[in-house]
């Protein structure tokens, strides 16, 4: 039956999956240092010495290194004799693909099916609600001014008459909270033994004590740590505390993520990690999100919390106008609802904070100085005192009276800024709690004023501790009008970008910072996704051999564990606001390299890797030849060892096997190369290649493709057309390079800030660049090398989605540089005045608007996978293969910042510039598309596969030569190729609740993309239709079927009253959905 899928899928899922965790797990480990923060306490952080944490975390990765190589030679051994132990002809099966794997695949239709249906959701319009507010509107409206507010600086003057709470008191939720960054100035372990396990084994103790005392926690990955640590007795002791309501898990995420860098498969991944977590520990399901920290927020995250079934939601990190906008009209707490919703299905309740920031000076109330007094640590003789100079005084029955008249001051006039008399009040502030003697200091004094307020009816308040749920449904039940289910609130859509929490201090700046770590965040998504969807494969393929002690199954998961839960640290709010191409060797004989698609569509794409001669062949496992060139890899701009490039065609989530090996006759052709100088002698050193050096060229340097042709400048080698084939159109659009340098104010640049000193200055280098042309039947390029970037224009020479884009990618150092920070600038002749579009997160596209009354920074917005300019007749779009901060701060300008190089703290607590810069090789397609006038604005189908193609290349994966002798054969374990709108974000295996390996069920996310058809569907290569959203399960999979398909929520937390096992299943557009699937 099986006997050569066996051996593929162990092997290969086994090999694979080993690879890439390793590779993943090790290189996260390292990233815990470099960091970013948040403006509270920063000053009495600093001491924490940071060359010792740099080279503990050095020692640790020797260690590590030499681990891993130890644990190499293990996984070596037992892959070889996992390949040994499985028996030919297994009963009861038959073969994964459905008989032989073809040559080539199937021939793509010239133009997409595209049901007319699907084209509805991008063309229709809705109208907001009466009540609904679109942030858009609000730049516009807002003067952005920045005028003394009195004691609430950055506010207004709040005032209230004695008796507005007679008929109905107040209600007072203090919420004590303590927000632990997993990594910022510590790693995460230093701050887990110095602060973090104090603070929760005080929490058991001193919650047991009084059961009025509440708190909350959010970070999952140091509560999980602890939870590792603690006796039976202490886990009961905490189970007992969430029955009885006086300890919340909030969010329940493994950390507390970044929304702008962050994309959506490491949102959602970090969120399932965590919930899973408490569904086994715990048996908690969150019902309310806690963002005290990010820098800005996005409608995404609100979205994956409202599909994993969370109900509230709290963010404080918003623009100081658009937060004095927001309290002015009463609209703080409100409906956040999608941009593509015109119902209400989207919809989640958010509480913004109005004030500064999450610390106790700036939550009781508008005034600082009087709420500092209310922070009990700061009592005199501590570590920690009020900037205002005026101390808390110890509640006694001498100033009780007078101590609640100023503390319910404070919560009346906060109260009026919302529209019911629900108030609510956290108290605590980063790694807060974490001696007995605060948990002492805070909860008896606030008792003792609760309890004068509670006793004294005149006063119209009833005051408690609460959890952030607890103020919630006493808020709901509050604003919902007799009669109604539903709160009266406003709605709102939008995103809460970019941040700035006083002057024009805006965060612009963490969109760019430490690109290398953004780059390497999303090859590590990449990896670990393949790695998922590879081992449930083979998992599945494994039960149903009965085979199941052939494959270390046990040893692997809990390596991908690891993988899950170090990339869900580096989605932390600290570690990714923070490479080169790995490619595999080929060094003798006649190698099979197999290669793994990891995308849900048949694909054909190019893959490279490196040869140690020119003289080679490649040919499919049945003998046919590949088109192929061989190509020189330059270490310096005129020297060069060699790499081979070949056209794949792989089928989805499938394995295509090559031979490689030297060759006499019909081996590969080789790339021709020209170079240019403008001065200067030039000498290029290299074997077996063409080479001709032109000096003084005038004529445009130019190279084609089937669907592209570019033109570039002779001086620079910088783009200045393209052309698009199709219909002959041809478009200015110039590429160029630009400094910016930071202000000569006391505030300058940093980590987390941009405040530049005017506009960019052109990038002149002091030397004549040295330009390189490539012309080869896989590929052509142009290549610049600059002293700071060496830029490359790549085109592909397939027919389909890789020959559709212009492929750009610049390796930057400035590390030689001072307080200066380099952007790549596009200037098209497309019309967008002063419109441009972002996406947020990877998955949804926000319209921006650059505003004249702004400061440049502030028109800086985060570019996650995509950013667009459009006219009525032209798109242009920059695809990315890294977060990095864009803007379009002219009509028909894009700009991306590549590096940032910064020689100061920006005083925002990390006490540190950004000095610790790496050549950083960061990747882009530009696609240029035409279309037609359309309501919304989506991608289209063919930039929505491009931006997959891109974050999901090939995986080529040379094999061991102990295995050569084995039969390998091509791999397709889907039927066909999902519908082009739908996208597997991912199939993991859920862990057993048993012990920690994996069960027989395993996550199916899925997620339908939006898309505009007012953009051409001609020549993009897919085999693909769209199906309105309709998937035939049963027919998913080529030989492998479900045993049980069970709808639940994003992170199986909720299983919806829908029935199970669905033959079909029918997305909504922009629909991320979850079954818990078990595979046979």
């Amino acid at each position: 039956m099986m006997k050569r899928l066996n051996r593929q899928v162990t092997v290969f899922g086994s090999a694979i999956f080993c690879v890439v965790v390793f590779s993943l797990y090790l290189m996260l480990d390292h990233l815990q240092l470099d960091n970013t923060k948040s403006p509270n306490n920063g000053g009495d952080r600093l001491q924490n010495g940071q060359l010792s944490i740099l080279q503990g975390k050095i020692d640790r990765l020797e260690r590590l290194l030499a681990e891993n190589n130890e644990i190499i030679t293990n996984i070596r051994d037992s892959v070889i004799n996992l390949k040994e132990s499985v028996k030919d002809g297994v009963p009861g099966g038959g073969n994964m693909s459905q008989g032989p794997y073809p040559e080539l695949l199937a021939l793509p239709p010239l133009v997409l099916p595209i049901d007319s249906q699907d084209c509805q959701f991008a063309a229709r319009e809705f109208s907001e609600p009466a009540d609904g507010v679109q942030l858009l509107d609000v730049y516009d409206l807002l003067t952005f001014d920045n005028p003394d507010g009195g004691v609430w600086k950055q506010g207004f003057d709040i005032t209230y008459q004695e008796n507005e709470w007679d008929s109905e008191p107040l209600q007072v939720f203090v919420v004590p909270h303590s927000h632990n960054d997993p990594g910022w100035l510590k790693t995460f372990d230093d701050y887990y033994r110095d602060q973090t396990q104090h603070i929760l084994n005080n929490m058991v103790v001193k919650l047991h004590e009084d059961s009025r005392r509440k708190m909350i926690w959010s970070e999952i990955s140091y509560f999980s740590k602890w939870w590792d640590n603690i006796d039976g007795q202490k886990r009961d002791a905490v189970k007992s505390l969430v029955e009885r309501g006086q300890l919340e898990i909030t969010t329940g995420g493994w950390v507390m993520p970044d929304e702008a860098n962050s994309h959506y498969f490491a949102l959602i991944d970090q969120l399932l990690e965590g919930h899973q977590w408490l569904e086994r520990n715990l048996g908690v399901k969150p019902e309310t999100g806690w963002a005290v920290d990010p820098f800005g927020y996005s409608p995404t995250n609100a979205y994956l919390l409202k599909q994993a079934g969370l109900a509230n939601m709290l963010i404080q990190r918003v623009h100081y106008s658009v937060k004095k906008h927001f309290a002015s009209q009463k609209t703080l707490e409100f409906f956040w609802r999608q941009n593509w919703d015109p119902a209400s299905s989207t919809d989640i309740l958010c509480h913004m904070m109005p004030f500064y920031s999450y610390d106790v000076p700036h939550t009781c109330g508008p005034d600082p100085k009087i709420c500092c007094q209310f922070d009990f640590k700061r009592l005199p003789g501590g570590r920690v005192s009020c900037p205002w100079r005026v101390p808390p005084q110890p509640i006694t029955d001498g100033n009780v009276q007078q101590r609640v008249q100023m503390l319910l001051d404070q919560y009346r006039k906060k109260s009026k800024l919302f529209r019911t008399k629900v108030v609510m009040v956290p108290l605590g502030d980063d790694f807060r709690y974490t001696e007995a003697l605060e948990w002492d200091q805070q909860f008896q004094n606030y008792q003792k004023l609760f309890d004068y307020m509670n006793s004294h009816p005149e006063l119209h308040v009833k005051a408690q501790f609460g959890t952030i749920t607890d103020y919630f449904n006493a808020l709901r039940k509050s604003a919902t009008d007799p009669g109604h289910t539903v709160p009266s609130l406003p709605v709102v859509s939008g995103d809460f970008f970019t941040y700035a929490d006083r002057d024009d201090h805006y965060w612009s700046g963490y969109f760019t910072s430490r690109p290398f770590y953004k780059r390497l965040d999303r090859v590590l998504e990449s990896h670990l996704r393949a790695a998922e969807i590879i081992y449930s494969l083979t998992l599945a393929n494994i039960r149903r051999s009965g085979k199941r002690n052939d494959f270390p199954a046990m040893e692997n998961y809990r390596l991908l564990t690891e993988a899950r839960r170090n990339l869900g640290l580096f989605q932390h709010h600290d570690a990714i606001t923070g490479t080169g191409k790995e490619l595999v060797v080929i060094d003798y004989g006649i190698r099979p390299v197999v290669v793994y698609n990891p995308t849900e569509q048949d694909r054909t794409s190019v893959v490279t890797v490196y040869v140690n001669t020119p003289h080679v062949r490649v040919v499919t496992d049945h003998g046919r030849p590949v088109p192929a060139q061989v190509s020189a890899v330059w270490s310096e701009p005129t020297t060069a060892s060699t790499e081979l490039s070949f056209i794949a065609q792989v089928p989805a989530l499938g394995l295509g096997v090559y031979l490689l090996g030297e060759a006499a006759s019909g081996r590969a052709e080789t790339a021709e190369y020209v170079f240019f100088r403008q001065s200067g002698e030039l000498s290029v050193n290299v074997k077996h290649f063409t080479v001709n050096i032109h000096q003084d060229a005038s004529t445009p340097l130019s190279i084609h493709n089937p669907h592209l042709q570019v033109w570039s400048s002779p001086i620079t080698g910088l783009m200045e057309r393209l052309q698009l084939k199709e219909d002959g159109s041809e478009h200015q659009i110039k590429v160029e390079f630009a400094w910016y340098g930071t202000t000569s104010n006391r505030d300058k640049s940093g980590a987390y800030l941009f405040l530049p000193d005017g506009e960019a200055k052109m990038y002149s280098p002091a030397r004549p660049p040295v330009i390189r042309v490539t012309k080869g039947s896989v590929f052509s390029e142009i290549t610049t090398t600059f002293d700071h970037v060496t830029h490359t224009l790549r085109l592909y020479h397939v027919q389909g989605v890789e020959g559709q884009s212009v492929e750009i990618c610049n390796s930057v150092d400035i590390r030689g540089e001072f307080n200066r920070e380099i952007t790549m600038r596009l200037t098209s002749d497309v019309d967008s005045k002063d419109r441009f579009f972002t996406d947020l997160n990877g998955f949804q596209i926000q319209s921006r608007k650059t505003m004249a009354k702004l400061p440049l920074q502030a028109n800086f917005y985060p570019m996650t996978s995509m950013a667009y300019l459009q006219d009525p007749g032209t798109r242009l779009t920059l695809l990315t293969a890294q977060s990095l901060g864009s803007a379009s701060l002219k009509s028909g300008q894009l700009e991306v910042i590549m590096d940032r190089r910064l020689n100061q703290d920006d005083n925002r607590g990390m006490g540190q510039g950004v000095l610790d810069n790496k050549v950083t090789a960061s990747s882009f397609r530009l696609l240029l598309e035409k279309r037609k006038l359309s309501t919304l604005s989506y991608p289209s189908l063919l930039s929505h596969v491009s931006s997959l193609y891109l974050n999901h290349p090939l995986i080529p994966m040379a094999v061991s030569t102990e295995a050569e002798s084995r039969s390998l054969s091509p791999l397709s374990p889907l039927a066909s190729s999902l519908p082009c709108d739908v996208h597997l974000v991912n199939l993991r295996t859920i862990q057993s609740k048993e012990g920690g390996g994996p069960s027989d069920e395993a996550a199916l996310i899925l997620h339908r993309k939006g898309f505009d058809c007012a953009l051409s569907n001609r020549n993009t290569g897919l085999l693909c239709a769209t199906t309105q959203g309709k998937i035939r399960m049963g027919k998913l999979f080529s030989e492998l079927k479900f045993q049980s398909i069970t709808p639940a929520s994003l992170t199986l937390m909720h299983t919806p009253e829908k029935g199970s096992n669905q033959e079909e299943i029918s997305l909504k557009p922009m629909e991320i959905s979850t079954y818990r699937v078990q595979l046979t």
